[in-house]
């Protein structure tokens, strides 16, 4: 008899921990899309609910990861998921490495998994919001009236509740809703810049008249306005092109441009692509003669988890950076101009600047033409320009390969789980014996190559949209997660629309 898993001495604060009741039976497929659209609706009203009492310079730690973070800079929901992607990520590789010991095809270890991952969701909360009050700063008025000690404390305190609030939220969609909150976040984070990116009508620079300098920052209508002041000879010996395609001049640029949108739909197109693209490897029922199937194995075997991880690991990175360059008091690496230079949230020099996401064009092609780089009062020759463009590229393709093959061998996609999971089910390879060793040599002809491809596909992918620059500034990772996930959920919904037809079909595809 295996060892009980230490986990379930946990058992007894899992039990009084607040969870979202499961329904009992089908839910029909207009409850669930209701639901779904109540917690929409909550998320983009909670992310206009700013944080009481911070003062206007607060910086923002999470900026480059902002799209996978899905929560608004300085709001309620400051954390966003964070802390629900980092608490499931951890439990996840501890489970696959077998360094937990439970068995999630039992009722008892699936629920003491699930719980010991929403005590660390909680425990993960706070710790994030403590550390967020070197950036959310106090503001001065609210200091004087109730202190700093407990200023700084009310701020915590929002930032946990908020970081609570989603995370119920996120637990609705997955019992009551259409998939995960953390996908649906995700999706409303990316798909609201995206919408501005293209439509917004006001100006470029905040605060000024537009004219021709200054035109509207949506893409459509920027387009639309300058076509309509610029004459022919304006557009050809007077920069209109480059005004049009670029954005800017000087140090002035914008990716709500022609180049950013063309960008923008190229990558998109091309993530579609290589979603659908697949290896099927037929397969026969063992005792059932006619009863035939096919394993699919996607070119995008890891799906978009392995860049989610680099970019968090990046953007991990620069955030420690930023908060030592702030606190020059720590020896040694306190504002170490080799860990990373900071101007603001931007990262201005040292590692951190050579890890930091290409912005589009105007952050490699146009300097290396024009012979350097100006970011924040510091000068970059064109050399170090392409070493940035380099360190990047084999950061993002480089460690998403390795995370798509320790994410593979850690979450029971592998050849051998895989060969494991087709014998239990009474299938087996035409042509080959059933033996699970001999499907085993079958699936690692594929499955290891595949998921080598795959890290290299999502990695090359980010970086591409990142160096041609998206509408709105979204980040090449954020188009990945976008448009990966809505795939995702359009297969959700043709699944719940298909398990209302017959109960035979909800039976069939796991709905009840």
């Amino acid at each position: 008899m295996a060892e009980q898993s230490r986990l379930f001495a946990l058992k007894p604060l899992i039990d009084k921990l607040p969870a979202v009741i499961k329904p009992k039976g089908h839910l029909p497929f207009k409850t669930k899309l209701l639901w779904t659209i109540v917690i929409l609706i909550l998320y983009f009203t909670l992310a206009q609910v700013m944080i009481y009492g911070v003062s206007g310079e607060a910086v923002d730690y999470f900026e480059n990861i902002r799209a996978i973070m899905a929560g608004e800079h300085g709001s309620i929901i400051h954390l966003g998921i964070g802390p629900i992607v980092e608490a499931s990520i951890v439990m996840q590789l501890l489970a696959g490495a077998k360094i937990i010991n439970l068995d999630l095809s039992k009722k008892e270890d699936k629920a003491i998994f699930q719980g010991t991952q929403k005590i660390l969701v909680i425990v993960l909360t706070l710790v994030m919001s403590v550390a967020q009050i070197g950036a959310l700063l106090p503001d001065p008025a609210f200091v004087e009236i109730v202190g700093s000690t407990a200023a700084r404390a009310i701020i915590i305190l929002q930032l946990f509740i908020g970081g609570m609030i989603l995370f119920l939220m996120d637990e609705i969609v997955s019992k009551w809703g259409i998939g995960s909150g953390i996908s649906l976040f995700i999706v409303a984070g990316v798909s609201q810049k995206l919408v501005v990116g293209l439509f917004s009508w006001f100006p470029e620079i905040p605060g000024q008249v537009i004219g021709i300098m200054n035109p509207p920052a949506g893409a459509f209508l920027r387009l639309g306005y300058l076509l309509s002041k610029f004459s022919l000879s304006d557009l050809i010996y007077g920069g209109g092109f480059e005004y049009l395609f670029l954005g800017g001049g000087g140090q002035r640029y914008t990716q709500n441009t022609i180049v950013g949108l063309l960008g923008t739909i190229f990558i998109f197109l091309l993530v579609v692509y290589f979603e659908t693209r697949r290896v099927e490897i037929p397969l026969a029922h063992g005792k059932v003669r006619g009863a035939r199937g096919r394993f699919p194995i996607r070119l995008l075997y890891a799906s978009v988890i392995p860049v989610i991880l680099v970019t968090m690991i990046i953007g991990v990175f620069n955030m420690v950076a930023m908060m030592l360059w702030t606190n020059p008091q720590i020896p040694l690496i306190g504002q170490n101009s080799f860990i990373g230079e900071f101007s603001g949230n931007t990262a201005i020099g040292g590692a951190a600047w050579y890890l930091s996401p290409l912005r589009g064009l105007e952050s490699w092609l146009i300097p290396l033409v024009q012979g350097g780089l100006v970011v924040g009062g510091v000068e970059y020759a064109p050399w170090q320009i392409f070493l940035h463009i380099i360190v990047y590229l084999l950061a993002m393709v480089g460690g998403s390969i390795l995370f798509a093959k320790f994410w593979i061998e850690t979450t029971g996609m592998g050849p051998k789980d895989v060969a494991k999971q087709i014998r239990s089910s009474e299938m087996q390879i035409p042509g080959f014996r059933s033996s699970p060793r001999i499907v085993e040599k079958v699936l690692s002809r594929y499955i290891p190559t595949i998921t080598i491809l795959s890290g290299a596909i999502v990695g090359g992918l980010a970086v591409t949209a990142d160096m041609i620059g998206t509408v709105g500034g979204i980040g090449g990772t954020s188009v990945l997660l976008a448009v990966s996930i809505l795939m995702s959920l359009y297969e959700a919904v043709a699944k719940e629309q298909a398990a209302e037809m017959h109960p035979m079909i909800r039976k069939l595809f796991g709905v009840e």
